[in-house]
């Protein structure tokens, strides 16, 4: 972890945070086709607030062989978990290309697999074997669940079992399904706004609730989901211009959280 600019003036006013490489409190940044220069000047910037980037949905399809490579190769310099999205996975899934797309993510660089059914549906055997032919190939996997169409309601009980399952074969991390709108879709309502008794009956379920990732794109989210669960909940599909003003959410140093940590301890520690 770098020097920071301010370190040894102050101490952050949340105590706790993790640092890389990260179990618990990750950060997964959603990336919609950034260039190369703007790829390596977020990391040169933030790399420490970041663990994973997702080439979201199935942006990587249209990026050349050699760009691909080259960008891939700057993220994990960083030592940075990089992945195209699901939705990529469940294309290939459904076009019996599953082995040639881990083949080709691994000759391209990538560290990192992302395994959903939010669209294409597929039996609980398939999910399996997927997750594990990915884990047996070295890659860091992390699974999804709950659907992208809001018409489609996965019920409860099945995703508590999907979660230990996935997590059984070897997922690193199961992400909540909110999409990159965050809005209409899982624990969110219409207004992006977070159902308390959505995330009560996900978690009653979960023996371990920091081997979930919340999707939450948007501030309010970031900051229910940090008040509720501590500056290490783990959360995905943040834009990159959010990341150090997330950072600084989970740290104390946003109004929202800091009025919360001042309160606990108005006497700071002399």
């Amino acid at each position: 972890m770098s020097v920071k600019a301010f370190d040894g003036v102050f101490e952050m006013p949340v105590e706790g945070r993790t640092v890389k490489p990260r179990q618990t409190g990750v950060t997964m940044l959603i990336d919609k086709g950034l260039g190369l220069t703007a790829t390596e000047d977020l990391l040169e910037m933030a790399n420490d607030c970041i663990d994973i980037i997702k080439m979201t949905f199935g942006t990587t399809a249209f990026m050349d062989l050699n760009v691909t490579q080259e960008k891939v190769e700057i993220i994990t310099g960083y030592d940075t978990i990089t992945m195209p999205g699901g939705t990529f996975m469940e294309v290939a899934l459904w076009q019996g290309a599953y082995p040639q797309y881990l083949k080709r993510c691994k000759e391209l660089g990538f560290n990192g697999i992302e395994i959903s059914d939010g669209t294409i549906e597929f039996d609980v055997e398939t999910r399996k074997d997927c997750i594990k032919r990915a884990v047996d190939m070295g890659f860091v996997v992390l699974t999804e669940v709950g659907k992208k169409d809001p018409s489609e309601i996965v019920a409860m009980d099945l995703m508590h079992k999907e979660i230990a399952s996935d997590l059984e074969c070897g997922a690193f991390k199961v992400i909540v399904e909110a999409r990159e709108a965050g809005k209409g879709v899982g624990i969110y309502d219409k207004d992006g706004k977070i159902k308390s008794d959505e995330i009560d009956e996900i978690i009653k379920g979960v023996d371990d609730i920091t081997k979930l990732e919340w999707e939450a794109p948007i501030k309010n989210q970031q900051q229910e989901l940090i008040l509720r669960f501590g500056c290490n909940v783990s959360l995905g599909n943040i834009p990159p211009e959010d990341i150090l003003a997330l950072e600084a959410l989970r740290c104390g140093l946003r109004g929202d959280t800091l009025k919360k940590a001042w309160l606990a301890n108005k006497e700071w520690k002399k």
